[in-house]
């Protein structure tokens, strides 16, 4: 086992994780490669370790004190419960038609984001947290609850493993619902390619910002989305309507970047404005890069 962590990047690749059937083992090995590239990187300071104790400080009730702590250091630390170590996290999924697009020697983008679903939650239940999935598309279709135990992990990974791309995109309506469902404040994670009304979805995104959550978005695009390098000739069929038009790439490529710029970088300013952590991935970027994100928030919570 020792021989296949030398090399951490292998399992922050996301094409030579695909192959991997069993998301179970994708996610352990994301997150293991994660964990182990974080030791040898210039930010080996994070911690992906949580304490359950704090320093005794003037006030607190002296039946808190950890005593065997006591015994064993002479210092006074106080026990924290559960309610004040472990975080909820709402991880929001969308799994609309779009969503199925993978260009050629590419994973799709549902294929993505259903394997950092399932790396998110292993390190979230990991360190004690508390992981909450709900996965829509033009309406929500499943919402699993904040719990944190090692067999909710493995309900998490059922509701991936039989996901399927499915209907038109409705992001706005099943933002505001699931904002709805929100009963105790955390972290909420939105992961989709925001294909749909950008001025509707940002002013859903900033509903949990009223209730006090903080909240990461990660936009995921395949490397074809944001180059637009297809070939002279080529029929384009949109996954949700099924709409088709024939032309001829190169012709309109320029025009397609900057309106594809101006789409992400739209999402990027108000998502900053308001606080929210933007993360603009493509299905080539190292699953790292998105588990890193994570950990810094996670860091500045506690």
């Amino acid at each position: 086992m020792s021989k296949s962590f030398s090399d951490y990047r292998e399992y922050l690749n996301p094409q030579i994780i695909s192959r991997i059937n069993n998301l179970d083992l994708r996610a352990r090995l994301v997150v293991e490669g994660f964990m182990v590239g974080l030791h040898k990187s210039p930010y080996h300071g994070f911690s992906v370790e949580f304490s359950q104790h704090r320093p005794y400080m003037q006030g607190d009730n002296l039946r808190s004190v950890d005593w065997r702590v006591f015994g064993k250091t002479e210092k006074y630390f106080i026990k924290q419960y559960e309610e004040e170590t472990n975080l909820r996290s709402y991880i929001i999924l969308d799994s609309s038609k779009s969503m199925g697009y993978a260009s050629e020697k590419t994973i799709s983008k549902i294929e993505y984001a259903s394997t950092l679903v399932a790396a998110l939650s292993y390190l979230m239940i990991k360190q004690q947290d508390a992981v909450s999935l709900t996965i829509y598309s033009d309406k929500i279709h499943k919402h699993l609850p904040p719990k944190s135990s090692n067999s909710y992990f493995q309900q998490i990974l059922r509701e991936l493993t039989i996901l399927k791309t499915s209907s038109n995109t409705n992001t706005a309506e099943s933002l505001n619902s699931v904002a709805e469902k929100i009963k105790r404040r955390g972290l909420v994670i939105i992961i989709s390619d925001f294909f749909d009304d950008v001025d509707k979805t940002l002013k859903a995104i900033k509903h949990f910002a009223h209730q006090k959550n903080e909240v990461i978005i990660f936009q995921i695009l395949d490397p074809m989305e944001r180059s637009f390098g297809f070939g002279k000739d080529a029929i384009f069929k949109d996954l949700e309507t099924d709409e088709e038009l024939t032309t001829q790439p190169f012709q309109i490529q320029k025009a397609y970047q900057e309106a594809m710029s101006e789409f992400t970088n739209k999402i990027k300013r108000e998502c900053l404005n308001s606080n929210f952590d933007y993360n603009l991935l493509d299905t080539s970027t190292p699953f790292g890069k998105a588990l890193f994100s994570y950990i810094q928030k996670r860091s500045r919570l506690h």
